[in-house]
């Protein structure tokens, strides 16, 4: 049986539906395409594990009981042949760094980079930071000088500002005047468009924090 027939009989036996139509589904559910990048993210790196001499056990997601405050993970790994065991937690790249920083303006690109300039290689530390990443941006994403050169806002945090309008006129609300009559499909598509500009140059390596720091779990 060859893997497509298998991710056929999968999807058919488990949501009782076709591949296109589940294609579909997960197309339109971020939060469904976060949930298989972690899963695929954490066999990716017990195999990894693995292959170095060690043992794998997975930590069960429900347990019968309150959890050990120790064993909060994904997994226990030990090196063969040794008795002690390690927790280990996996934390996937995060699919939506860029548009989560807003990185589809170029002042938010620029402060961005700013930002984190002490760990980026083609950055000369011992001159000045901000000209270089001007001049960067300018080189590499010149549509921001001309065709992307406007500021974009999200969907929602257009409409909540037209409730709320503010009297006095400000760059803020020229910019969402511009964008006031666009549907929520036409904004994302504007943006999904520049990101994909973006990321031609660059991508943002960023994970999640660990989940569970309360007190009761026992992790900081």
């Amino acid at each position: 049986m060859s893997i497509f027939q298998q991710l056929e009989r999968f999807v058919k036996n488990t949501f009782k539906t076709t591949v296109a139509i589940f294609l579909e589904a997960l197309k339109l559910s971020p939060n469904a395409q976060g949930y298989v990048s972690g899963s695929v993210t954490e066999l990716l790196l017990k195999q990894h594990i693995e292959e170095r001499g060690y043992e794998v056990e997975k930590i069960r997601e429900k347990w019968e009981g309150p959890k050990h405050p120790n064993h909060h993970g994904d997994f226990y790994f030990s090196k063969k042949g040794m008795n002690r065991w390690f927790v280990l937690e996996s934390k996937g790249i995060k699919s939506n760094s860029e548009k989560w920083h807003k990185l589809f303006n170029r002042s938010k690109l620029i402060q961005f980079l700013y930002d984190y300039h002490s760990i980026i290689r083609w950055i000369d530390q011992t001159k000045d930071i901000e000209n270089q990443i001007i001049q960067w941006v300018d080189q590499n994403l010149p549509l921001f000088q001309t065709k992307y050169n406007t500021t974009l806002y999200e969907y929602e945090e257009i409409q909540k500002f037209l409730q709320n309008r503010p009297k006095r006129e400000t760059d803020k609300s020229r910019a969402i005047d511009a964008l006031k009559d666009y549907s929520r499909e036409e904004i994302g598509a504007m943006i999904s468009e520049r990101l994909d500009y973006i990321r031609s140059k660059l991508g943002v390596l960023e994970t999640h924090f660990v989940s569970g720091t309360s007190g009761r779990s026992g992790r900081t």
